[in-house]
């Protein structure tokens, strides 16, 4: 079992900035990619970035130039900078394998004001 623990998240103004952080314990592995979602209620849960064992990084259009996913596999965590909010942003973020595999840890609210 792999545990998911999401933090970071809060209020941010749009054009601001905020770091959401992923802690995985358990029977984690360094070699699946890991990725951030996001989730809206009453939407579906959007995949906004991903990044490989081999650091390779891709990002939903949504995201792209203004969020930067990191990863340390000797800590087991997974960063998410997100630059340039807007108040399209306002959801709470996940992280898991892409596609997924584990499950969901709690979330983390993330709120862009305007």
């Amino acid at each position: 079992q792999v545990q998911l623990v999401e933090s970071g998240g809060g209020l941010g103004q749009a054009g601001g900035s905020l770091r959401l952080s992923c802690a995985a314990s358990g029977r984690t592995d360094s070699r699946y990619t890991m990725g951030w979602y996001r989730q809206d209620p009453g939407k579906q849960r959007e995949l906004v970035a991903t990044i490989s064992s081999g650091r390779s990084r891709n990002y939903a259009d949504s995201v792209k130039g203004r969020f930067t996913i990191t990863r340390d596999n000797a800590k087991n965590t997974v960063d998410l900078q997100m630059n340039s909010l807007k108040p399209e942003d306002t959801a709470v973020y996940y992280c898991n394998t892409a596609p997924f595999r584990w499950s969901w840890g709690q979330g983390t609210q993330v709120t862009v004001s305007s």
